[in-house]
């Protein structure tokens, strides 16, 4: 994780202070359960709870140095999870024994994980509903803003830019519900014990600890959670990175100074360039685009984490502790630093319409060729009479309309004030209200 491209409260989820409490709550419930069938003491199971009360007091009030022992103890023990039992008996003293009764080490860290990404994605989910607001809003002030609607980069026929901020609104909308389907899909646990067959563990108190953490039951653990719910979660998130990638490339476009239709907010005292100072350049977005190429990266090593060996292996652990983080707290950022963008967004109408007249009318041959094969003329001719007065006017840059007016094929058929008629942006505006309806309801 950058510093640069993080927010406090997504990197304190990926924190060791907030994975060791996690841990302890997963260790304290199991014992809380066991107690209650019989298994241990229920005064061990007080005790624990006590114990690690101090523990955990101890971890928020000096996390680096509470890190730093469980650390100590990693560096002689080689393994992570003994090292932080080890320091939490140091809290609870004699009961300790009772800890981790019957789990293996997957136990902890994948209902752990399982913890950490869903208290992750309900982060990201308030992200895309802040940035839904922001998209809603300027979509609906610009409902019947025209533009021009570009095909291939090439000026196609007029719509609004509303329409087109509706389709991006539509986009945030479904990448909302993948995320709230892989969320529960990873909120999942699994208290099995070695190689999944709760041997030497009651199902009871998979059951007890699932409940306390508002996770499901993994139906068969295998030891480990199975990766294909992981893959499916970096991949909500690798979908979402790149519609926010797709709404900041339409605005570098528009940026563009040949274009100028919309740009990025420029704030006082703000320098685009350290050779030119007249230069305004779209950062933010380029920023964007980068960090989404970031959270799609992690896609594929979560992919390759489905194929373990056997019942375990841990070749997942060490990607899983670098894009659990850096996925999560790149998104968080991304689509905070979107919503501000679209806030902000500098939209100009009067740069829109001049572009959308810059052709001379071209942008209504469709229209001309629609309305000659209703009055009789094949496609073909009709095709083949619109375009060449079209590309005479792309070349000479003179008037469409005067064109096709002189145009006896045309004049035959379609009396000029039909032929004028044609010629209204209203009719590229009459079914916005439809398309909102459709999208916002």
């Amino acid at each position: 994780m950058i510093p640069r491209y993080t927010r406090p409260r997504m990197t304190a989820i990926w924190e060791p202070a907030n994975r060791f409490r996690i841990w302890f709550e997963i260790e304290a419930h199991a014992c809380q359960a066991m107690a209650e069938i019989g298994i241990i003491p229920a005064e061990a199971a007080t005790a624990i709870w006590a114990g690690g009360a101090h523990a955990m007091a101890a971890l928020k009030q000096e996390p680096a140095r509470q890190v730093a022992r469980i650390d100590e103890i990693e560096r002689v023990t080689k393994h992570d999870v003994i090292a932080f039992t080890t320091w939490l008996a140091e809290f609870i003293g004699p009961d300790s024994r009772f800890v981790h009764q019957g789990l293996t080490s997957s136990d902890v860290l994948d209902t752990g994980f399982a913890v950490q990404l869903t208290e992750a994605a309900d982060l990201l989910l308030e992200d895309i509903d802040l940035l839904l607001d922001a998209i809603a809003k300027r979509a609906h002030e610009h409902r019947l803003t025209l533009t021009i609607g570009r095909s291939h980069g090439i000026h196609a026929e007029p719509t609004t830019f509303g329409v087109k901020l509706a389709g991006h609104y539509a986009a945030f909308a479904r990448n909302r519900q993948r995320l709230a389907t892989a969320r529960a899909e990873i909120a999942t646990c699994a208290i099995s014990g070695a190689v999944g067959t709760f041997a030497n563990i009651d199902p009871r108190i998979e059951e007890h600890v699932a409940r306390a953490l508002g996770l499901a039951i993994e139906p068969v653990s295998t030891q480990v959670i199975p990766r294909d719910r992981h893959a499916a979660f970096f991949a909500a998130l690798a979908i979402t990175a790149s519609s926010v990638e797709n709404l900041a490339t339409e605005i570098r476009h528009l940026q563009r100074t040949e274009v100028r239709e919309a740009e990025e907010f420029f704030s006082e005292g703000q320098k685009g360039s350290s050779a030119m100072p007249h230069k305004r350049n779209p950062v933010l977005t380029e920023n964007l685009t980068g960090l989404a190429r970031l959270v799609r990266a992690q896609l594929v090593p979560a992919l390759e984490n489905v194929a373990l060996w056997h019942e375990r292996d841990i070749s997942h652990s060490s990607v899983e502790r670098g894009i659990g983080p850096d996925a999560t707290v790149t998104l968080d950022f991304a689509l905070a630093r979107l919503a501000g963008v679209v806030n902000q967004l500098v939209v100009y109408p009067e740069r829109m319409k001049a572009n959308l007249d810059s052709l001379g009318g071209l942008v209504f041959s469709q229209r001309v060729m629609l309305a000659l094969t209703q009055k009789g003329l094949s496609r073909e001719e009709s095709y083949a009479a619109v375009q060449r007065n079209a590309m005479k006017s792309w070349r000479e840059g003179s008037s469409f309309l005067e064109l096709c007016r002189a145009d006896a094929d045309i004049a035959r058929v379609l009396p000029a004030a039909e032929l004028e008629a044609l010629f209204d942006m209203g009719y590229h505006t009459k079914h916005v209200d439809t398309i909102f309806t459709r999208v916002f309801g």
